[in-house]
């Protein structure tokens, strides 16, 4: 598939926002002595809605007709992208009152604003979940269509939100909780094993092949003709191709960037050691997002000569 970058930009930055979010409101719940800042809580609450606005912004960035994007919310029963968009919109009331109620009353929350937090962080989650059913769903993509999609989109943006917190306290607080960098350091291992999982299952030679897609499982079938003399929609947008050596080097450049780097990071005292840390996993994580586009194999390809998915 075709990497888009504004989609990119929109999975990894909102999927940050949300995993800070729901850290910021559970770790303040739960009486954490170091989130008990009212200047911490207000810059995490404010930094995680302005990634998750930039995100959904740029989400229409790939859109043909922008105008049309209202129709988004049109098929909340079947669409996991409607889903996604009514969610999206019902989690900013909650999460605005809650940085509200930090605002007026600090760390001492009363029920209602104890309430919206709760609630902000389940509608994050929810909201980051049915961003990866959008191609968990789709059956003609081997690549994306197993719960690890769900898994590495959750557990990815929970570890990077767990960084951007860490730097957060860092900066603001010059220290950094033992609770918190030993949850942010357990997200990361999380989020490698996860990562790990997903690129040994995509490499198995299993999926549809030429021979299935037209049904002839005891022939030898081989392409005669493509049907096209020139590049197409399906060819440019499905039939996207990309060196293996390439392919190799992006995986051990986004393993490196996104999960060995902020590991080996959050090990060191410094405020800036923690902010290198977000900032090479968001790097990271923008290989590892245009690597999932770019390593998925539609079947169509099949029809283009490819010999399997």
């Amino acid at each position: 598939m075709h990497p888009a970058f504004s989609v990119l930009i929109f999975t990894v930055t909102s999927g940050a926002g949300y995993g800070l979010i729901t850290l910021l409101v559970l770790a303040q719940l739960a009486g954490l002595p170091a989130l008990q800042d009212r200047t911490l809580l207000l810059s995490g609450t404010g930094l995680a809605l302005a990634m998750i606005t930039v995100g959904l912004l740029s989400s229409t960035l790939h859109l043909a007709n922008p105008k049309n994007a209202w129709r988004a919310f049109a098929r909340f029963r079947t669409s996991w992208l409607s889903r996604e968009a009514v969610f999206a919109v019902l989690f900013y009331p909650v999460a605005l009152l809650y940085l509200f109620g930090i605002f007026r009353q600090g760390a001492e929350l009363n029920g209602f604003f104890t309430v919206c937090g709760a609630l902000a962080a389940g509608l994050a989650m929810v909201t980051l979940f049915s961003t990866s059913m959008i191609y968990a769903s789709l059956r003609t993509i081997r690549q994306w269509c197993t719960p690890l999609t769900p898994l590495n989109y959750l557990a990815l943006g929970l570890m990077s939100g767990a960084l951007w917190l860490t730097a957060l306290q860092a900066l603001l607080q010059d220290k950094l909780s033992p609770a918190l960098q030993g949850t942010a350091l357990g997200l990361v291992l999380l989020g490698t094993v996860a990562k790990l999982i997903y690129l040994f299952w995509i490499g198995k030679p299993a999926g549809a092949t030429i021979r299935t897609a037209t049904g002839f499982t005891q022939a030898s079938v081989r392409l005669l003709d493509a049907g096209h003399s020139a590049g197409t929609f399906l060819t440019d947008e499905f039939g996207y191709n990309v060196a293996a050596d390439k392919l190799l080097r992006l995986r051990f450049a986004m393993l490196g960037l996104a999960f060995l780097l902020p590991f080996l990071l959050l090990w060191q005292g410094p405020a800036l050691a923690m902010l290198l840390a977000a900032l090479l996993c968001m790097a990271g994580l923008l290989m590892e997002r245009w690597l999932f586009f770019a390593e998925a194999r539609h079947v169509v390809r099949l029809y283009h000569g490819a010999p399997r998915t």
